[in-house]
């Protein structure tokens, strides 16, 4: 349930298909006559659902992952099954709330969460320890700085031979390099990786994409191509950077921290989290997951990584519009923006309705306890709070100042018309100010700019997305409920938009 207390809708749950054949058959098993001994409780969904064998499939889902078991031999995640029993929750007529889930699903779900608490304490007693351990845990300081100072060689190897690669390919002129195929460059972007350098490797990966972009297409290979060479003499020079833009070329040429050791050393931040939009990408092999939160108290965005092999859904599955009372802690970056998310903390019950009672003196209300945490209870509106056009490129021009390879930076438009593209493309524009914003060039092609066109009605609507150097590229809208508008199966319709 979110905040309010209320189901997840239709559209929360087919956000978490990890593909349309999964959606077209879990909205199959969406009806009370498959299940039998369904019901709900305490943030799990459980029910039997008749299949082909003689005995039902025991299906379980823990909403506060959320997390799926099913006893089908089937391997998506989530299942048909898990889909089918969601949808008949969020409906509200065929699964109840009941006092508590029968053994099999009440063992599954205790299980997660001792294995959650356990790993949530342990990160703490961790962190308490100053990231120490004792031996037999992790290995002295010392062997772990020799192995950092042997990546840094490696990597600054690395940047070293893309440098010429570079200026081999400034010598000979960029009309030649959509003549020497992708090849050559998934072969630097392999050494790269070699290097121990996966952020080299990945934006190499993306200059081999450009030359079959379009029209166009060499002015965007020496921009990417000068990005590039920015980076490897920044990281040349990590010693003489500002803080900031060196922690921003740090996670830029991929050295990052593993979420372990950001969970039990890094300063999280309580609070109540929007999922303002969710993302995925994939490229044959792999799928990457982007979701993206704001704070109700704080007000600071963040962006959740998660991947999954192919045919496999990444294993974080927010749906967007829920509200998670969570700790997040963010990464070293020059703008701070992907997080971790560490311990949950459970939603208080929804109020009921007050019990009469007879007239009496009121008492003075209660100090607050000192050890409750400060974090705001209050349910949040259905619509989120947004800024203007102007605010939304400047919110961008300041994190571009801190990390000059930023693609795109997350914001909330609110009172924008979608305008249909004629020879100047999409637009989103503000009819109070004047100001327009064009849609990114790489959304072209999708379907679900009309669907926003239809939401909007032609009159303001509130919309998230990334608004970058491209343009915008939106991500959800409300009517007021949230409306996803990328396809939850992430068929790549939507740019990628490089590293976070």
């Amino acid at each position: 349930m979110n905040a309010q207390g209320e189901r997840w809708t239709a559209e929360q749950v087919l956000a978490l298909a990890p593909d349309a054949a999964s959606r077209k058959a879990g909205g199959k098993l969406a009806t009370p006559g498959p299940w039998s001994g369904a019901g709900a409780h305490g943030g799990g969904v459980w029910g039997l659902c008749a299949g082909s064998g003689s005995k039902p499939y025991q299906t379980v889902v823990d909403l506060d992952g959320p997390a799926y078991r099913c006893s089908c031999p089937s391997r998506k995640f989530p299942c048909k099954h898990a889909l089918g029993l969601l949808l008949l929750w969020a409906g509200g007529g065929g699964v109840p709330e009941v006092e508590g889930p029968p053994e099999w699903a009440g063992e599954w779900l205790a299980g997660r969460r001792e294995r959650a608490a356990r790993e949530a304490s342990g990160a703490a007693a961790e962190a308490a320890a100053g990231g120490r351990k004792e031996p037999g845990g992790v290995a002295d300081p010392q062997a772990a700085r020799r192995r950092a100072e042997r990546r840094a060689q490696r990597i600054a190897a690395g940047a070293s031979e893309l440098e010429q690669r570079l200026a081999d390919l400034l010598r000979d002129g960029l009309a030649g390099a959509d003549r020497s195929g992708y090849a050559v460059w998934e072969e630097t972007a392999a050494r790269m990786v070699d290097a121990q350098a996966p952020g080299l490797g990945a934006r190499v990966r993306e200059l081999g994409t450009i030359p079959s972009s379009g029209p166009g297409w060499p002015g965007r290979l020496l921009e990417e191509c000068a990005l590039l060479h920015l980076l490897n003499q920044g990281y040349a020079r990590l010693d003489r950077l500002p803080e900031t833009l060196a922690a921003a070329t740090r996670s830029r040429v991929g050295l990052t921290t593993t979420t372990a050791e950001l969970l039990a050393s890094g300063a999280a931040v309580r609070d109540r989290w929007l999922v303002l939009g969710r993302r995925d990408d994939s490229d044959g092999r792999l799928t990457t997951r982007r979701i993206w939160l704001r704070g109700q108290e704080t007000g600071r965005v963040a962006l959740l990584l998660s991947f999954g092999a192919a045919g496999h859904s990444p294993d974080l599955a927010l749906p967007v519009g829920v509200v998670l009372d969570a700790d997040l802690t963010y990464y070293p970056a020059g703008r701070p923006l992907r997080a971790a998310l560490g311990t949950r903390h459970p939603e208080p019950p929804p109020p009921g309705p007050a019990a009469p009672s007879a007239p009496s003196a009121r008492p003075a209300p209660s100090a607050p306890s000192p050890s409750a945490p400060s974090v705001p209870s209050a349910p949040s509106p259905s619509v989120p709070p947004g800024s203007d056009i102007p605010t939304a490129l400047a919110a961008y021009g300041d994190a571009l100042r801190e990390d000059p390879w930023l693609d795109a930076w997350p914001v909330v438009l609110s009172g924008v018309t979608p305008i249909p593209g004629g020879e100047d493309g999409w637009q989103v524009a503000d009819t109070r100010t004047g100001a327009a914003l064009p849609i990114d060039p790489r959304c072209a092609g999708r379907t679900d700019l009309w669907q926003l066109t239809a939401v909007s009605g032609g009159g303001p609507v509130t919309v998230f997305g990334e608004c970058g150097h491209r343009g915008f590229a939106p991500l959800t809208t409300w009517d007021p409920a949230p409306v996803p508008l990328q396809s939850p199966s992430g068929a790549g319709s939507t740019p990628h938009g490089g590293m976070p």
